[in-house]
């Protein structure tokens, strides 16, 4: 029976590194590759660069000529009354008019105060800022797969801990009905045995519970069937040395939030040129060909054709628009001042988040660290405590007491790993350096 006891010890305290058997095994760079491909949110955003790398063209900055076709056939039939200049009378019934006509014409902008030039720049600030969101909602939903991924370790984890507390429990309730058989123990011992044994046991269905339902949400996640059940890789790697002035250079340089606001500062920046572009004339050449032809039985000239070219330059020039080029560009130099200070807050907002977070994964670090011992202390309690319940020279309720200190030993070690393996993707996400691949 002793040995019995000792294999369910192993088995509980050894929960941290085995594999769940008879599931697919997902690794977490698979559960990432899915979320790449199959997340909506990830593909909502990779629309959108591809809307704003679609207008960042020359021709949306109208830098490039337009050219446009036209063509026109009608005509009429009338009873006509004429009185000539000589005197003479036309009268004419069904009389047949036709028209038809078509051509070509260019359009094109030569300058307009260099602010095609902004335009154009305008656009491919846009595509980049595109970009920048693109990767902080790629950071955000690869941040959160991660997250899910050992949330589901750690309820796997959990969920094979409390069978095995459940399975010491009911060698418990054995031990006790075999001493009340030999006339060592009593119907208490047995009934108190089993009540624990219930409790274990409905703890442990609330485990699996909470395990199939942190599969669900990693199964949204990677936008793929929320039904399918699998097993997660259970080690757990967690980088111990990583260094705040390093996390800070970085995040100055990849943090998505801070390219945003650069970029939005470049935009102000740009609008404010544009807006000074419109004290500018405005020039422009054009030119075409066009073909009419026209018969008009009743007229003085029965028939008409032309064709030919045309062309020309046209200049535009705003003198005076009741100042509002003046208000145009005092709006301008508020929207670059304001998205100065926008800047400079998501400086702040992001440092902050930051150096909060290492605060914490250092934190977490020591936890684990205590934790950890913690672990190795319990189990050595649970067995020597065993073996005195054994030998019939403590109660029932110090073991019981033993084997919950034994189980929320687990319990505190695996929340703090999960906390320092939590706070260091989240540092990363900040610092933009989180692998999506």
């Amino acid at each position: 029976m002793n040995k019995h006891l000792f294999y369910s010890l192993a088995v509980l305290i050894s929960c941290c590194t085995q594999m769940v058997k008879g599931q697919d095994t997902l690794r977490l760079e698979e559960a990432i590759s899915t979320a790449l491909k199959n997340n909506y949110d990830i593909r909502l955003v990779a629309n959108q660069i591809t809307i704003a790398k679609n207008n960042a063209n020359l021709g949306n900055a109208g830098m490039l000529p337009t050219l446009g076709g036209t063509f026109s056939d009608g005509g009429s039939r009338q009873n006509t009354r004429q009185t000539r200049s000589t005197g003479a009378q036309v009268n004419a019934d069904g009389v047949r008019n036709t028209n038809m006509s078509y051509g070509a014409a260019l359009d094109w902008t030569i300058f307009d105060g260099l602010q095609m030039f902004t335009n154009y720049a305008r656009l491919k600030e846009l595509q980049k800022q595109g970009e920048a969101n693109a990767k902080s909602t790629i950071l955000s939903t690869i941040s959160n797969v991660v997250s899910s991924y050992y949330a589901v370790v750690r309820q796997q984890k959990l969920v094979r801990a409390t069978d095995s507390a459940m399975k010491i429990s009911r060698l418990r309730v054995v031990i006790a009905e075999n001493k009340l058989q030999i006339g060592r123990g009593s119907k208490l011992d047995v009934v108190t045995a089993k009540v624990d044994y219930n409790t274990d046991t409905t703890t442990y269905l609330q485990q699996k519970n909470l395990l199939n339902t942190s599969k669900i949400t990693l199964n949204q996640w990677m936008a793929r069937d929320l039904n399918i059940t699998f097993a997660v890789d259970e080690k757990v790697d967690i980088e111990s040395n990583l260094k705040l002035a390093d996390l800070e250079a970085l995040t100055m340089e990849m943090n998505p939030d801070l390219q945003y606001a650069m970029i939005s500062k470049r935009l102000a920046d740009l609008n404010l040129k544009a807006v000074k572009g419109q004290r500018y004339p405005v020039v422009g050449l054009n030119g075409g060909y066009q073909y009419s032809q026209s018969n008009s039985p009743t007229g003085f000239t029965t028939t008409q054709r032309a064709k030919g070219f045309t062309y020309g330059l046209t200049a535009d020039i705003n003198v005076f628009n009741g100042f509002l080029q003046r208000q145009n560009e005092r709006n301008a130099k508020v929207e670059i001042s304001s998205s100065a200070l926008t800047l400079e807050k998501t400086k702040q907002d992001v440092k902050a988040l930051l150096i909060s977070t290492y605060q914490n994964y250092l934190t977490n670090l020591d936890l684990l660290k205590v934790e950890t011992g913690n672990v190795d202390l319990a189990k050595e309690n649970l067995e020597i405590t065993f073996e005195k319940y054994r030998l019939g020279s403590i109660s029932p309720l110090e073991l019981r007491e033993a084997q919950r200190n034994s189980i929320d030993a687990i319990i505190r070690f695996l929340d703090a790993q999960y906390q320092a393996k939590l706070t260091e993707i989240n540092l990363k996400e900040v610092s933009g350096t989180l692998k999506v691949q």
